[in-house]
């Protein structure tokens, strides 16, 4: 069949002149903050490469605790290609986050979050939630020792929560400790759990988008702007900007593949200097500040329950917000993200030097 045939075949049958006005009817609004709206793009076109790469590597992974890391040896070694899927996953994962962070600073700071929008931001939080746990469950798949023990830090924080504590570390780990239980249980949310939970929620922000139309910064809402057509203008600058992406990222997985550790022995001590994926180093460094003891009380445990009202905080901001939902210009809550923002670079980059 050819291609006009094709196209004549597939307009008996669905409208598509009507989707091409829909899409020629979408308005962006042109400004100078507008690169803004390309870092939504990118990360839902790394999105679409970790869901492809993901499903091709499980399909040779063994999630249990005397395969599981040597499945990945022979993914890397012996299947044609799979070293450069296997690290196209692993530096996807990590610009993905990248970008939801860009992404989600940048409609702080842009005030993007305001009145009607502020379920944008919910659903944009907890996908951004979503990533990071995809990135703990996925770091323990390599089954290495240094996986098995940055989780098995990250599990045991979780527990010194109040009265809850017990039961999230119970049922991250699926047992008293990190074993082959926990593999398993992690490897179903990996490839299972979390994919159909973050295909729902990132249809359901991509509606609420369209609903809602894209952002002004609050500074130019009354400044006088144009606006051009989704397609084709945005739509190609869109696909020339994830072809860039998809150069670095190809460079990244072909340059500086990631290395395989030893594999996890529960019994044999952590090794020296264990560090978690970046994005857990700005909440290390806050619980190093804290002393063992506060005041009788357990100091790791005050410091979760800093850091947790701080993020709870951070999700609630649309709604804290007022004057931004009136369209009234609110120093404050900038200069909140602004503090948001130096914390985590500056807690981030001690962790990683030190």
């Amino acid at each position: 069949m050819n291609c006009p045939r094709l196209k004549d075949w597939l307009e008996e049958r669905y409208d598509l002149k009507g989707i091409k006005r829909l899409a020629k009817g979408k308005l962006i609004p042109e400004h100078r903050w507008d690169f803004w709206y390309y870092t939504g793009g990118i990360t839902l076109f790394l999105f679409i490469i970790q869901f492809v790469t993901g499903m091709l590597l499980a399909m040779y992974y063994v999630p249990h605790i005397d395969f599981a890391h040597k499945s990945i040896i022979e993914i890397v070694t012996k299947l044609n290609m799979g070293w450069f899927f296997r690290s196209l996953h692993h530096w996807g994962s990590q610009l993905a986050i990248v970008f939801l962070f860009i992404h989600l600073f940048g409609t702080l700071l842009t005030k993007a979050y305001r009145k009607p929008r502020e379920l944008v931001w919910v659903t944009g939080f907890i996908l951004l939630g979503l990533s990071i746990f995809f990135g703990l469950s996925g770091y323990l798949l390599l089954w290495d020792e240094r996986a098995f023990a940055a989780v098995r830090v990250a599990t045991g924080g979780a527990g010194a929560f109040p009265f809850i504590g017990w039961f999230i570390k119970a049922f991250l780990r699926g047992s008293m400790d990190v074993t082959g239980d926990t593999l398993l249980r992690f490897y179903a949310f990996h490839v299972a759990i979390l994919p159909l939970i973050t295909l729902g929620l990132v249809g359901l922000h991509l509606v609420l988008v369209q609903v809602h139309g894209m952002s002004v910064p609050l500074a130019l809402e009354k400044e006088k702007r144009r606006e051009i057509p989704f397609f084709p203008n945005v739509f190609y600058k869109d696909l020339a900007v994830w072809l860039v992406v998809l150069g670095v990222l190809a460079t990244l997985a072909t340059f500086f593949p990631p290395e395989i550790g030893v594999k996890a022995d529960p019994l044999a001590p952590p090794p020296e200097d264990v560090k978690p994926e970046w994005y857990f180093l700005f909440l290390l460094q806050t619980l190093k500040l804290f002393p063992g003891s506060i005041m009788g009380l357990n100091g790791e445990t005050i410091a979760i329950l800093l850091v947790s009202g701080g993020i709870l905080f951070f999700f609630l901001i649309p709604f804290f917000d007022r004057k931004s939902s009136r369209g009234e210009k609110s120093p404050l809550f900038t200069w909140i993200g602004v503090i948001y923002l130096l914390y985590f670079l500056t807690m981030t980059a001690v962790g990683y030097l030190s």
